[in-house]
């Protein structure tokens, strides 16, 4: 089954944020402190992720194309929009803390080497073992997640879903086109823009400045374009 693997790492999102809501809650000041502690984490695993491109250029202008598409499209808006009308259904007090979970933690989810290479992995060859290893991952990083932000955390699980089950779908029909080799490139460069966006959810995370994340997830896409331009 080509989504098995999207459906389980959604599973796990949401096991790990029950979990988390079901474990004592963390004071403001460990809160905090954890929160920062993970905006760090990430800042350095998408730093190690970006330096692995072999075609800076293209990543800067991927990131400068669809960061203008983000903004025009309103990408950001949209799942902060979404994020909202989750509150107004499971928060009575309306802190906007349900809205925040939700977005920060599907950017975490989503943007990564292991959520795009595992998702063609599954698409192409059925193998699910890098979206099993993600799953484990997640699910733990949920516990946290859920503890420190909230039940937000939980409904981050269908955009995942969503996001690496197109993936795999999409792999299913693309993988007659080129070769592995060139498939292996392309999930690299893609991941290393995955990187640059995966720092701006850790200054997020921090709070050292407001990045507009979402709106540059469509550089993902135009790199994965791009590169496929190329390698034809």
């Amino acid at each position: 089954m080509v989504l098995w693997g999207a459906l389980v790492n959604g599973l796990a999102i949401v096991a790990g944020s029950m979990a988390g809501l079901i474990v004592p809650r963390l004071g403001d000041g460990l809160r905090r402190t954890v929160t920062q502690g993970i905006g760090l984490a990430l800042c350095v695993l998408g730093l190690t992720m970006a330096m692995k491109t072999d075609h800076y250029l293209a990543m800067v202008v991927s990131l400068v194309i669809g960061g203008a598409i983000g903004e025009m499209t309103k990408l950001e808006r949209g799942l902060e929009r979404l994020g909202e009308w989750l509150e107004s259904k499971v928060s009575a007090r309306g802190e906007g803390k349900v809205g925040k979970a939700f977005v920060n933690a599907t950017l975490v989810y989503c943007i990564g080497a292991m959520a795009i290479l595992g998702s063609i992995e599954s698409g192409i060859r059925h193998n699910h073992d890098i979206l099993y290893a993600k799953s484990l991952m997640d699910g733990f990083l949920s516990i946290v997640f859920a503890s420190a932000l909230g039940v937000g955390v939980a409904f981050s699980s269908v955009p995942v879903f969503l996001y690496q089950g197109a993936i795999a779908l999409g792999a299913t029909f693309v993988a007659s086109m080129f070769s592995a080799e060139a498939i292996a490139a392309i999930t690299e460069e893609v991941s290393a823009v995955g990187g640059v966006l995966i720092i701006g959810v850790g200054i997020n995370l921090l709070e050292l400045k407001r990045i507009h994340v979402a709106n540059l997830l469509p550089a993902v896409v135009v790199m994965a374009v791009m590169m496929a331009v190329m390698l034809r």
